[in-house]
């Protein structure tokens, strides 16, 4: 099978990806044989070729926004539930699944038993740990992966996979989403302000895009913060009541923020621009510092957090939300072969929206 690899860590610019030909992977006890059809390409992926996450795999193939059909099962996969979901049927041959970045967990730890295991310490990540789904093959946990809602595009539900369940789970972080959040198109749960919450997203890629579709369907007001006027037309264009640098003055207090730029002071600014009570969410993986935070920026219980992976529950109430909205996904696609230079796109923000590489047909 066709693969692009990654033999050592370098710059992106130097295309350290090879395209390769590799067995295809037999699937273990557990696991299902899945052919790509096609896999998003996302930051987590930039900061593994170059070296800004440190090697867990060498060689590995990255990728980890995977769409793809189930075409093999191992032993007692059968049997096992996709995505965690007790209710949900067993894979059978044919099914369209999704792959994210949390590959498994142990699933005894303190955290997997009080429903944390995006926290798991033994947690495994595809692309990363695994070989992921840059190649016509992988293989992947059958209780890890999650049937797609039926009529889904392969191309628009990659992005699904981790801007979207990394964005998701901020979201939920804040209250947008989740058992206290309201129904969507409410102003809030009883109690809250009448006028619509305010939430702020600094930088305006993939992620972004995705939870601003997820946040105004539930009734907030977004706040879209990009360094080009490009992705700030993007915010306005899915719905933002107003897009801005961060330099510039929104002229209202923010009810939450999350922030996607792999830049620490924008979690300062975002800080500056919060009301009393309200949290700041890094949804990155990798961020630059964070400069010192001045006491009363953060005095009125106002809050940050970092945001770490994404639990099953996640990844299976964002696919179903998508379905609802729906979300629509805007792709810049590309073949396998060009995965370098959509991750330098990526890099240089010549990417609107999300970098998909179409990996097989089908």
């Amino acid at each position: 099978m066709r693969a692009m690899q990654l033999a050592a860590p370098g710059p992106v610019a130097e295309a350290p990806l090879r395209l390769v030909e590799l067995p295809v992977p037999e699937p273990g006890p557990g696991q299902v044989l899945l052919r790509v059809l096609a896999c998003g390409v996302c930051r987590t992926d930039l900061h593994i070729l170059e070296g800004e996450l440190p090697p867990h795999r060498s060689p590995v193939v990255p990728g980890h926004q995977i769409v793809a059909e189930v075409v093999g099962l191992g032993l007692g996969a059968q049997s096992i539930a996709p995505g965690g979901d007790p209710g949900a049927p067993p894979l059978a041959l044919g099914d369209r699944v999704g792959v994210p970045w949390l590959h498994q967990t142990d699933e005894t730890c303190r955290f997997c038993r009080s429903g944390r295991e995006n926290l798991c310490d033994h947690a495994r990540f595809t692309g990363w740990d695994v070989d992921g789904g840059f190649a016509e093959y992988t293989v992947a946990s059958a209780g890890w992966v999650y049937r797609l809602p039926a009529g889904m595009d392969a191309l628009a539900a990659a992005p699904l996979l981790c801007a979207g369940v990394i964005g998701y789970r901020c979201l939920r972080l804040i209250g947008v989403v989740g058992d206290d959040a309201g129904l969507p198109g409410d102003a809030g749960p009883a109690g809250a302000e009448a006028r619509p919450r305010r939430l702020a997203i600094y930088g305006f890629g993939s992620a972004a895009s995705l939870c601003t579709q997820v946040a105004i369907w539930r009734g907030w007001d977004v706040y879209g913060i990009a360094r080009d006027e490009e992705h700030r037309a993007m915010a306005r264009d899915l719905g933002a009541v107003w897009a801005g640098e961060s330099s510039d003055d929104p002229g209202v207090l923010y009810d939450a923020a999350i922030v996607f730029a792999p830049a620490g002071e924008l979690a300062v600014d975002a800080l500056r621009h919060l009301d009393k009570g309200g949290i700041v969410a890094l949804g990155g993986i990798y961020s630059s510092p964070i400069p010192a935070i001045e006491y009363p920026w953060i005095y009125g219980e106002r809050v940050v957090r970092s945001v770490a992976n994404c639990t099953r529950r996640d990844a299976r109430e964002l696919l179903r939300d998508a379905a609802l909205v729906p979300v629509v996904s805007r792709v810049q696609e590309y073949p396998l072969e060009r995965a370098n230079e959509a991750l330098l796109d990526l890099k240089e923000d010549r990417v609107h929206g999300s970098a998909v590489l179409r990996v097989t047909s089908g």
